[in-house]
Protein backbone atom coordinates (compact mmCIF):
# COMPACT_ATOMS: atom_id res chain seq x y z
CA UNK A 1 0.00 0.00 0.00
CA UNK A 2 2.81 2.41 0.85
CA UNK A 3 4.64 1.51 -2.35
CA UNK A 4 1.26 2.31 -4.13
CA UNK A 5 1.29 5.74 -2.48
CA UNK A 6 4.49 6.42 -3.26
CA UNK A 7 4.38 5.55 -7.23
CA UNK A 8 1.22 7.96 -7.42
CA UNK A 9 2.54 10.19 -5.49
CA UNK A 10 6.19 10.60 -7.82
CA UNK A 11 3.26 10.17 -10.59
CA UNK A 12 1.42 12.91 -9.82
CA UNK A 13 4.37 15.16 -8.62
CA UNK A 14 5.86 13.93 -12.56
CA UNK A 15 2.59 14.95 -14.31
CA UNK A 16 2.43 18.31 -12.66
CA UNK A 17 6.18 19.02 -13.44
CA UNK A 18 4.85 18.35 -17.26
CA UNK A 19 1.86 20.32 -16.80
CA UNK A 20 3.57 23.38 -15.63
CA UNK A 21 6.56 23.01 -18.37
CA UNK A 22 3.69 23.07 -20.83
CA UNK A 23 1.87 26.00 -19.88
CA UNK A 24 5.16 27.75 -19.12
CA UNK A 25 6.20 26.52 -22.86
CA UNK A 26 2.57 27.64 -24.05
CA UNK A 27 3.10 31.14 -21.91
CA UNK A 28 6.44 32.16 -24.05
CA UNK A 29 5.06 31.01 -27.20
CA UNK A 30 2.23 33.09 -26.66
CA UNK A 31 4.15 36.07 -25.58
CA UNK A 32 6.37 35.01 -28.46
CA UNK A 33 3.35 35.98 -30.68
CA UNK A 34 2.22 38.74 -29.07
CA UNK A 35 5.47 40.83 -29.25
CA UNK A 36 5.21 43.13 -32.49
CA UNK A 37 8.05 43.22 -35.29
CA UNK A 38 8.73 45.98 -36.60
CA UNK A 39 9.44 45.47 -40.32
CA UNK A 40 10.66 48.80 -41.62
CA UNK A 41 11.64 52.01 -40.37
CA UNK A 42 12.30 55.17 -42.59
CA UNK A 43 13.09 58.90 -41.75
CA UNK A 44 12.60 61.64 -44.71
CA UNK A 45 13.58 64.66 -43.75
CA UNK A 46 13.35 68.28 -45.18
CA UNK A 47 12.52 71.80 -44.92
CA UNK A 48 8.94 71.53 -44.27
CA UNK A 49 8.98 68.89 -42.14
CA UNK A 50 10.68 65.58 -40.98
CA UNK A 51 8.43 62.43 -41.04
CA UNK A 52 9.46 58.97 -39.37
CA UNK A 53 7.54 55.80 -39.71
CA UNK A 54 7.42 52.68 -38.55
CA UNK A 55 5.81 49.29 -40.48
CA UNK A 56 4.63 46.10 -38.78
CA UNK A 57 2.16 43.91 -39.20
CA UNK A 58 -0.41 45.10 -36.19
CA UNK A 59 -1.17 48.34 -35.48
CA UNK A 60 1.21 50.15 -32.98
CA UNK A 61 0.11 50.98 -29.63
CA UNK A 62 2.37 54.04 -28.75
CA UNK A 63 2.40 56.93 -26.81
CA UNK A 64 4.41 60.34 -27.10
CA UNK A 65 5.46 62.48 -24.24
CA UNK A 66 7.79 66.09 -24.99
CA UNK A 67 10.49 67.04 -22.69
CA UNK A 68 12.64 70.20 -22.39
CA UNK A 69 15.97 70.74 -21.42
CA UNK A 70 16.99 69.08 -23.17
CA UNK A 71 14.49 69.45 -25.96
CA UNK A 72 13.10 65.84 -26.99
CA UNK A 73 10.59 63.47 -27.78
CA UNK A 74 9.95 60.33 -25.97
CA UNK A 75 7.64 57.19 -28.11
CA UNK A 76 6.91 54.29 -25.97
CA UNK A 77 5.76 51.22 -27.95
CA UNK A 78 3.88 48.59 -26.23
CA UNK A 79 4.20 45.15 -27.06
CA UNK A 80 6.65 45.63 -29.54
CA UNK A 81 10.09 43.51 -30.55
CA UNK A 82 13.58 45.90 -30.63
CA UNK A 83 14.86 44.60 -33.43
CA UNK A 84 17.02 45.13 -36.14
CA UNK A 85 15.01 48.04 -37.98
CA UNK A 86 14.79 49.92 -34.74
CA UNK A 87 18.44 49.82 -33.82
CA UNK A 88 19.31 50.90 -37.55
CA UNK A 89 16.95 54.37 -36.88
CA UNK A 90 19.92 55.84 -35.47
CA UNK A 91 22.14 55.73 -37.98
CA UNK A 92 19.39 56.89 -40.54
CA UNK A 93 19.20 60.47 -39.31
CA UNK A 94 21.11 63.30 -41.84
CA UNK A 95 23.42 65.24 -40.10
CA UNK A 96 21.28 68.28 -42.13
CA UNK A 97 17.76 67.29 -40.96
CA UNK A 98 16.75 70.87 -39.61
CA UNK A 99 14.61 69.16 -36.51
CA UNK A 100 16.18 65.67 -35.71
CA UNK A 101 19.43 65.42 -34.00
CA UNK A 102 19.80 62.16 -32.86
CA UNK A 103 17.61 59.11 -32.14
CA UNK A 104 18.14 56.35 -29.66
CA UNK A 105 15.99 53.43 -29.00
CA UNK A 106 16.20 50.81 -26.26
CA UNK A 107 14.01 48.37 -24.37
CA UNK A 108 12.71 50.74 -21.35
CA UNK A 109 11.00 48.18 -19.12
CA UNK A 110 8.98 44.78 -19.34
CA UNK A 111 6.84 45.17 -22.69
CA UNK A 112 7.83 49.05 -23.49
CA UNK A 113 10.27 49.95 -26.50
CA UNK A 114 11.57 53.64 -25.60
CA UNK A 115 12.54 55.57 -28.93
CA UNK A 116 14.02 59.13 -27.93
CA UNK A 117 14.56 61.65 -30.41
CA UNK A 118 16.94 64.65 -29.59
CA UNK A 119 15.75 67.81 -31.50
CA UNK A 120 17.48 70.68 -32.65
CA UNK A 121 14.78 73.20 -32.67
CA UNK A 122 11.08 74.34 -31.63
CA UNK A 123 8.92 71.67 -33.02
CA UNK A 124 4.90 70.76 -33.07
CA UNK A 125 4.89 66.96 -33.50
CA UNK A 126 1.51 65.29 -34.80
CA UNK A 127 1.56 61.16 -34.55
CA UNK A 128 -1.07 59.06 -36.11
CA UNK A 129 -2.01 55.40 -37.25
CA UNK A 130 -1.79 54.88 -40.99
CA UNK A 131 -4.11 51.16 -42.05
CA UNK A 132 -2.38 48.94 -44.80
CA UNK A 133 -2.78 50.49 -47.88
CA UNK A 134 -0.69 49.98 -51.14
CA UNK A 135 2.30 47.64 -50.66
CA UNK A 136 2.38 48.76 -46.76
CA UNK A 137 1.15 47.27 -43.82
CA UNK A 138 0.17 49.11 -41.08
CA UNK A 139 2.50 52.09 -39.98
CA UNK A 140 2.87 54.65 -36.94
CA UNK A 141 3.70 57.94 -38.25
CA UNK A 142 5.76 60.80 -36.06
CA UNK A 143 5.50 63.77 -38.61
CA UNK A 144 7.83 67.02 -36.91
CA UNK A 145 6.46 70.30 -37.76
CA UNK A 146 8.38 73.18 -37.17
CA UNK A 147 7.00 75.68 -34.69
CA UNK A 148 6.18 78.37 -36.86
CA UNK A 149 5.97 77.47 -40.77
CA UNK A 150 8.71 78.79 -42.66
CA UNK A 151 7.32 79.44 -45.92
CA UNK A 152 4.77 81.60 -43.98
CA UNK A 153 7.88 83.46 -42.06
CA UNK A 154 9.71 84.11 -45.57
CA UNK A 155 6.41 85.43 -46.70
CA UNK A 156 5.78 87.46 -43.48
CA UNK A 157 9.37 88.88 -43.87
CA UNK A 158 9.42 89.92 -47.25
CA UNK A 159 6.38 92.48 -46.40
CA UNK A 160 8.78 94.18 -44.18
CA UNK A 161 10.13 97.18 -46.57
CA UNK A 162 13.55 97.34 -43.82
CA UNK A 163 14.35 94.08 -44.20
CA UNK A 164 14.33 93.83 -48.14
CA UNK A 165 17.04 91.20 -48.74
CA UNK A 166 19.64 92.21 -51.39
CA UNK A 167 20.93 89.83 -54.34
CA UNK A 168 23.90 89.36 -51.84
CA UNK A 169 21.92 87.88 -49.33
CA UNK A 170 21.09 84.13 -49.62
CA UNK A 171 17.54 83.20 -48.14
CA UNK A 172 15.68 80.32 -48.90
CA UNK A 173 14.02 80.46 -51.79
CA UNK A 174 10.49 79.64 -51.29
CA UNK A 175 10.74 76.52 -48.31
CA UNK A 176 8.75 75.26 -50.98
CA UNK A 177 10.51 71.67 -50.10
CA UNK A 178 6.44 71.23 -48.70
CA UNK A 179 7.49 61.66 -41.18
CA UNK A 180 10.84 60.76 -24.29
CA UNK A 181 11.65 60.03 -20.87
CA UNK A 182 9.61 59.63 -17.75
CA UNK A 183 7.21 56.52 -16.63
CA UNK A 184 4.58 56.31 -19.13
CA UNK A 185 1.65 58.47 -18.35
CA UNK A 186 4.06 61.01 -17.26
CA UNK A 187 4.13 64.54 -18.93
CA UNK A 188 7.18 67.09 -19.47
CA UNK A 189 5.96 69.16 -16.19
CA UNK A 190 5.63 66.33 -13.45
CA UNK A 191 8.90 64.42 -14.45
CA UNK A 192 11.21 63.61 -12.57
CA UNK A 193 14.88 63.84 -13.47
CA UNK A 194 15.01 59.99 -13.24
CA UNK A 195 11.93 60.16 -15.32
CA UNK A 196 13.15 62.30 -18.00
CA UNK A 197 16.79 60.60 -18.41
CA UNK A 198 16.97 59.01 -21.64
CA UNK A 199 18.04 55.15 -22.29
CA UNK A 200 21.56 54.00 -21.46
CA UNK A 201 22.40 53.00 -24.80
CA UNK A 202 25.67 54.43 -26.10
CA UNK A 203 25.46 57.76 -28.02
CA UNK A 204 26.42 58.51 -31.35
CA UNK A 205 29.20 61.46 -32.12
CA UNK A 206 26.71 64.71 -32.10
CA UNK A 207 27.23 66.17 -35.79
CA UNK A 208 28.23 69.74 -36.37
CA UNK A 209 25.16 72.06 -36.39
CA UNK A 210 23.74 72.04 -40.04
CA UNK A 211 22.49 74.10 -42.10
CA UNK A 212 19.30 74.45 -44.20
CA UNK A 213 19.56 71.72 -46.69
CA UNK A 214 20.94 73.13 -49.89
CA UNK A 215 18.26 72.16 -51.94
CA UNK A 216 16.21 74.75 -50.88
CA UNK A 217 18.81 77.75 -50.70
CA UNK A 218 18.73 80.16 -53.60
CA UNK A 219 21.57 83.19 -53.23
CA UNK A 220 20.55 84.20 -56.81
CA UNK A 221 17.28 85.52 -56.71
CA UNK A 222 15.46 87.27 -53.44
CA UNK A 223 11.99 85.75 -52.43
CA UNK A 224 10.02 89.02 -53.73
CA UNK A 225 8.49 88.44 -56.87
CA UNK A 226 9.79 91.10 -59.25
CA UNK A 227 12.89 91.45 -61.45
CA UNK A 228 15.99 93.93 -61.23
CA UNK A 229 13.35 96.27 -63.54
CA UNK A 230 10.47 96.13 -61.10
CA UNK A 231 9.08 93.89 -63.53
CA UNK A 232 6.40 91.65 -61.47
CA UNK A 233 7.68 87.89 -62.13
CA UNK A 234 5.77 85.46 -63.73
CA UNK A 235 5.44 82.47 -61.28
CA UNK A 236 4.99 78.73 -62.05
CA UNK A 237 4.29 76.56 -59.17
CA UNK A 238 6.28 72.98 -60.38
CA UNK A 239 4.58 69.81 -58.75
CA UNK A 240 6.80 66.53 -58.72
CA UNK A 241 4.08 63.90 -58.52
CA UNK A 242 4.54 61.75 -55.21
CA UNK A 243 7.36 60.97 -52.93
CA UNK A 244 8.98 60.20 -49.82
CA UNK A 245 6.66 57.54 -48.71
CA UNK A 246 4.21 57.48 -51.79
CA UNK A 247 7.07 56.36 -54.77
CA UNK A 248 4.22 56.45 -57.55
CA UNK A 249 4.19 53.53 -60.58
CA UNK A 250 7.21 51.44 -61.17
CA UNK A 251 8.56 50.74 -64.17
CA UNK A 252 9.34 47.73 -65.97
CA UNK A 253 12.86 48.11 -65.23
CA UNK A 254 12.82 49.39 -61.48
CA UNK A 255 12.65 53.40 -62.16
CA UNK A 256 10.30 54.93 -59.56
CA UNK A 257 8.05 57.64 -61.07
CA UNK A 258 8.92 59.91 -57.84
CA UNK A 259 11.98 60.17 -58.53
CA UNK A 260 11.57 60.32 -62.50
CA UNK A 261 8.79 63.67 -61.49
CA UNK A 262 11.45 65.14 -59.51
CA UNK A 263 14.08 65.04 -61.69
CA UNK A 264 11.66 66.76 -64.95
CA UNK A 265 10.95 68.99 -61.77
CA UNK A 266 14.13 70.83 -60.91
CA UNK A 267 14.76 70.60 -64.73
CA UNK A 268 11.93 72.89 -65.81
CA UNK A 269 12.43 74.88 -62.64
CA UNK A 270 15.99 75.96 -63.66
CA UNK A 271 14.81 76.64 -67.28
CA UNK A 272 11.80 78.71 -66.20
CA UNK A 273 14.46 80.42 -63.98
CA UNK A 274 16.34 81.00 -67.31
CA UNK A 275 14.02 83.22 -68.70
CA UNK A 276 14.16 86.77 -67.28
CA UNK A 277 10.11 87.23 -66.21
CA UNK A 278 10.10 84.20 -64.81
CA UNK A 279 10.42 82.48 -61.72
CA UNK A 280 9.92 78.49 -60.96
CA UNK A 281 8.84 77.32 -57.59
CA UNK A 282 8.91 73.18 -55.92
CA UNK A 283 6.19 71.84 -54.26
CA UNK A 284 9.39 69.69 -53.14
CA UNK A 285 12.82 69.34 -53.98
CA UNK A 286 13.66 66.03 -52.91
CA UNK A 287 12.63 62.87 -51.92
CA UNK A 288 9.56 63.30 -49.28
CA UNK A 289 5.72 63.21 -49.26
CA UNK A 290 3.34 66.26 -49.51
CA UNK A 291 -0.54 66.09 -49.35
CA UNK A 292 -2.18 66.23 -52.79
CA UNK A 293 -4.00 69.80 -50.39
CA UNK A 294 -1.14 70.47 -49.53
CA UNK A 295 0.70 70.98 -53.21
CA UNK A 296 -2.63 73.37 -53.70
CA UNK A 297 -2.08 75.39 -50.96
CA UNK A 298 1.46 76.07 -51.26
CA UNK A 299 0.64 77.66 -54.85
CA UNK A 300 -1.97 80.12 -54.00
CA UNK A 301 0.46 81.13 -50.60
CA UNK A 302 2.67 82.18 -53.29
CA UNK A 303 0.52 83.58 -55.95
CA UNK A 304 0.86 81.47 -58.65
CA UNK A 305 -0.21 81.88 -62.15
CA UNK A 306 0.47 78.38 -63.17
CA UNK A 307 0.38 74.98 -61.20
CA UNK A 308 2.14 72.02 -63.11
CA UNK A 309 2.16 68.91 -61.83
CA UNK A 310 4.57 66.41 -63.73
CA UNK A 311 3.91 62.70 -63.79
CA UNK A 312 4.96 59.39 -65.36
CA UNK A 313 1.69 57.38 -66.31
CA UNK A 314 1.38 53.35 -66.12
CA UNK A 315 -1.15 50.88 -67.42
CA UNK A 316 -1.45 47.25 -66.98
CA UNK A 317 -0.31 46.54 -70.50
CA UNK A 318 3.22 47.50 -71.22
CA UNK A 319 2.43 48.62 -74.58
CA UNK A 320 0.68 51.57 -73.73
CA UNK A 321 2.23 54.56 -74.43
CA UNK A 322 2.60 58.58 -75.01
CA UNK A 323 2.06 61.95 -73.71
CA UNK A 324 -1.20 63.41 -71.78
CA UNK A 325 -2.33 65.93 -70.37
CA UNK A 326 -5.09 66.58 -68.03
CA UNK A 327 -7.06 69.55 -66.78
CA UNK A 328 -10.04 69.50 -63.74
CA UNK A 329 -13.07 68.18 -64.24
CA UNK A 330 -16.94 69.54 -62.55
CA UNK A 331 -18.83 67.15 -64.10
CA UNK A 332 -16.91 63.95 -64.42
CA UNK A 333 -14.43 62.36 -66.49
CA UNK A 334 -14.12 62.77 -70.32
CA UNK A 335 -13.28 59.37 -70.40
CA UNK A 336 -13.00 56.31 -68.62
CA UNK A 337 -9.06 56.29 -69.01
CA UNK A 338 -9.01 59.66 -66.94
CA UNK A 339 -11.31 58.42 -64.57
CA UNK A 340 -9.10 55.67 -64.00
CA UNK A 341 -5.95 57.79 -63.69
CA UNK A 342 -8.04 60.27 -61.33
CA UNK A 343 -8.63 58.02 -59.19
CA UNK A 344 -5.31 56.13 -58.89
CA UNK A 345 -4.04 59.69 -58.73
CA UNK A 346 -5.83 60.86 -55.62
CA UNK A 347 -4.63 57.52 -53.76
CA UNK A 348 -1.53 59.19 -53.60
CA UNK A 349 -2.52 60.71 -49.53
CA UNK A 350 -3.36 57.21 -48.88
CA UNK A 351 -0.26 55.57 -49.92
CA UNK A 352 1.71 58.62 -48.11
CA UNK A 353 0.21 59.09 -45.53
CA UNK A 354 -2.02 61.77 -44.22
CA UNK A 355 -3.21 62.17 -40.99
CA UNK A 356 -7.30 61.86 -40.87
CA UNK A 357 -7.62 64.55 -38.13
CA UNK A 358 -5.73 66.87 -40.08
CA UNK A 359 -8.03 69.90 -40.30
CA UNK A 360 -6.75 72.81 -41.85
CA UNK A 361 -9.15 75.91 -42.49
CA UNK A 362 -6.82 77.40 -44.58
CA UNK A 363 -7.67 73.99 -47.23
CA UNK A 364 -11.08 74.53 -46.17
CA UNK A 365 -11.27 77.98 -47.53
CA UNK A 366 -9.58 76.54 -50.71
CA UNK A 367 -11.12 73.53 -51.41
CA UNK A 368 -14.29 74.52 -50.81
CA UNK A 369 -14.84 77.16 -53.38
CA UNK A 370 -15.89 75.95 -56.21
CA UNK A 371 -16.68 78.30 -58.36
CA UNK A 372 -13.76 77.15 -60.66
CA UNK A 373 -15.15 77.71 -64.42
CA UNK A 374 -12.41 80.87 -65.34
CA UNK A 375 -9.80 78.69 -63.67
CA UNK A 376 -10.76 75.29 -65.72
CA UNK A 377 -10.97 77.43 -69.01
CA UNK A 378 -7.81 78.53 -68.70
CA UNK A 379 -6.36 75.52 -67.81
CA UNK A 380 -8.02 73.55 -70.60
CA UNK A 381 -5.94 76.47 -73.13
CA UNK A 382 -2.57 75.74 -70.92
CA UNK A 383 -3.14 72.45 -71.63
CA UNK A 384 -3.83 72.75 -75.51
CA UNK A 385 -0.42 74.87 -75.31
CA UNK A 386 1.57 72.51 -73.53
CA UNK A 387 0.24 69.41 -75.47
CA UNK A 388 0.77 70.75 -78.67
CA UNK A 389 4.40 70.63 -77.79
CA UNK A 390 5.20 67.85 -76.13
CA UNK A 391 3.70 65.77 -79.25
CA UNK A 392 6.86 67.46 -81.30
CA UNK A 393 8.97 64.57 -78.86
CA UNK A 394 6.85 62.21 -78.28
CA UNK A 395 3.54 60.44 -79.70
CA UNK A 396 0.52 61.41 -77.79
CA UNK A 397 -1.46 59.44 -75.91
CA UNK A 398 -4.87 61.12 -76.34
CA UNK A 399 -4.56 63.83 -79.39
CA UNK A 400 -6.80 66.26 -76.57
CA UNK A 401 -6.50 67.57 -73.10
CA UNK A 402 -8.96 65.46 -71.10
CA UNK A 403 -10.43 66.17 -67.92
CA UNK A 404 -11.27 64.26 -64.81
CA UNK A 405 -11.55 64.99 -60.79
CA UNK A 406 -7.53 65.73 -60.03
CA UNK A 407 -7.68 66.72 -56.22
CA UNK A 408 -3.84 68.01 -56.74
CA UNK A 409 -5.62 70.64 -59.51
CA UNK A 410 -8.53 71.57 -57.31
CA UNK A 411 -7.31 75.61 -56.99
CA UNK A 412 -10.05 78.01 -57.56
CA UNK A 413 -8.22 80.98 -59.49
CA UNK A 414 -5.06 79.29 -60.63
CA UNK A 415 -4.90 77.12 -64.05
CA UNK A 416 -3.76 74.03 -63.62
CA UNK A 417 -2.70 70.98 -65.46
CA UNK A 418 -1.21 67.50 -64.76
CA UNK A 419 1.52 66.18 -67.45
CA UNK A 420 1.44 62.69 -67.72
CA UNK A 421 5.05 62.60 -69.50
CA UNK A 422 5.49 59.30 -70.85
CA UNK A 423 3.94 55.68 -69.52
CA UNK A 424 6.64 54.59 -67.25
CA UNK A 425 4.89 51.18 -67.91
CA UNK A 426 6.44 51.07 -71.13
CA UNK A 427 10.81 49.27 -71.02
CA UNK A 428 11.02 51.78 -74.21
CA UNK A 429 9.49 54.90 -72.82
CA UNK A 430 10.98 54.31 -69.21
CA UNK A 431 14.19 54.37 -70.45
CA UNK A 432 14.19 57.39 -72.29
CA UNK A 433 12.58 59.34 -69.36
CA UNK A 434 15.38 57.90 -67.01
CA UNK A 435 17.72 60.05 -69.86
CA UNK A 436 18.87 63.40 -69.04
CA UNK A 437 18.76 64.59 -71.83
CA UNK A 438 15.41 63.24 -73.09
CA UNK A 439 14.46 65.12 -69.43
CA UNK A 440 15.87 68.55 -70.66
CA UNK A 441 13.70 68.07 -74.14
CA UNK A 442 10.40 67.39 -71.95
CA UNK A 443 10.89 70.30 -69.60
CA UNK A 444 11.54 72.86 -72.34
CA UNK A 445 8.50 71.11 -74.53
CA UNK A 446 6.48 72.20 -70.84
CA UNK A 447 8.17 75.69 -70.79
CA UNK A 448 7.15 76.40 -74.91
CA UNK A 449 3.96 75.55 -74.01
CA UNK A 450 3.96 77.45 -70.93
CA UNK A 451 4.99 80.69 -72.96
CA UNK A 452 2.89 80.36 -75.70
CA UNK A 453 -0.16 80.28 -73.39
CA UNK A 454 1.24 83.49 -71.82
CA UNK A 455 1.83 85.20 -75.43
CA UNK A 456 -2.13 84.90 -76.26
CA UNK A 457 -3.28 85.07 -72.49
CA UNK A 458 -0.72 87.44 -70.41
CA UNK A 459 -0.67 87.16 -66.91
CA UNK A 460 -2.81 89.56 -64.49
CA UNK A 461 -1.06 91.56 -62.33
CA UNK A 462 -1.38 90.76 -58.10
CA UNK A 463 -1.41 93.23 -55.64
CA UNK A 464 -1.14 90.63 -52.80
CA UNK A 465 -1.02 87.29 -52.10
CA UNK A 466 -4.42 84.86 -52.67
CA UNK A 467 -4.60 83.78 -49.39
CA UNK A 468 -8.53 84.33 -49.04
Amino acid sequence: MLLKLTFMAKFSLNQFRSVLLASLLILGLTEAQAAISVSAARIWPAADYTRITLEADKPIVHKMVRLNDPDRLVLDLADVELGSALKALSGKVLSNDPYIKQIRAANFKPGIVRVVIDLKADIKPEVFLLPPAGEYKNRLVLDIYPAQDPLMAMLEQREKPETVPTESTPLPELLMSPELGGEQGSTAASATPEQQAAPEIPKPIESPKPVAPPAVLDSTKPPVPFNKSGIRLITIAIDAGHGGEDPGARGANGSHEKNITLAIAKKLKAQVDAEPNMRGVLTRDADYFIPLHGRVVKARKLQADLFVSIHADAFIRPDARGSSVFALSERGATSASARYLAKKENESDLIGGVSLDDKDPYLARTLLDLSQTAAISDSLKLGKAVLGHLGGINTLHKAAVEQAGFAVLKSPDIPSILVETAFISNPEEERKLSDEAYQEKLAAAILSGIKRYFSANPALAKSKLAQE
